[in-house]
């Protein structure tokens, strides 16, 4: 049943490939316009370049929110799956990992680019692409659950991003901490296994949450 619904949720968004490429590209221009913005100068751009990758992948992932839920709604298709199905956390946990895969992982990818136009070492590079690959998965997680209470409303863009920010604060403190540690050659597995520890209790407690939040929104 899992496979069925990942494999649909995968389909979905293929037919929408805009709506995939849009995050990508908005992580793309805004990284490219810091050098721009602020200075050439190599070795200033190394201090940043850590939390300008992570600000940008947070603004990215947080784009693309809607495309969990929104067309679903819309149609009907999401009531029937959440109610009448049988099998809620399985579709919402299909949402989520869809959500990752072709969000999150893409932005993982293209980060060691940025990451060599911005100066950054290579151990920082090391660490960016961990933190991002584990930091994405949270984001996806933490999102689907601010999507799902306000996916019932038409103007939902500033309340979702006032619920989902705060609990995204930790996720890029430690992503960026973890960077800027490995840029200055110190130990930086600290701030990898918060961002694991926070991974795995997200993934056993937001799909349930996030079923319970598209309920209330349902009705």
């Amino acid at each position: 049943m899992f496979s069925r619904l990942l494999k649909r949720e995968l389909l979905r968004h293929w037919r929408k490939r805009q709506d995939l490429l849009n995050p990508l590209v908005f992580f793309l221009i805004t990284v490219s316009l810091f050098p721009l913005a602020v200075t050439p100068e190599g070795k200033m751009l190394t201090l940043m370049s850590g939390g300008v990758i992570w600000v940008c992948a947070l603004l990215a992932a947080m784009l693309s929110l809607e495309s969990m839920y929104r067309d679903d709604y819309l149609d009907g298709t999401l009531e029937w799956l959440i109610i009448q199905s049988g099998t809620p956390y399985q579709v919402v946990l299909a949402k989520i990992i869809c959500h990752w895969l072709t969000t999150g992982i893409p932005l993982v990818l293209i980060s060691p680019l940025l990451a060599v136009m911005l100066f950054m070492p290579q151990m920082a590079t090391l660490a960016l692409v961990t933190s991002l690959f584990l930091g994405t998965g949270i984001l996806s997680l933490i999102g689907s659950v601010g999507m799902g209470l306000t996916v019932g409303l038409r103007q939902s863009g500033v309340l979702l991003s006032l619920l989902v920010l705060p609990l995204f604060i930790p996720v890029l403190i430690f992503g960026a901490s973890a960077v800027s540690a490995a840029a200055m050659g110190l130990d930086y597995l600290g701030q990898l296994a918060y961002l694991g520890a926070y991974l795995a209790i997200s993934m056993v407690l937001v799909p349930f949450v996030s079923v319970a939040a598209i309920k209330v929104s349902l009705h």
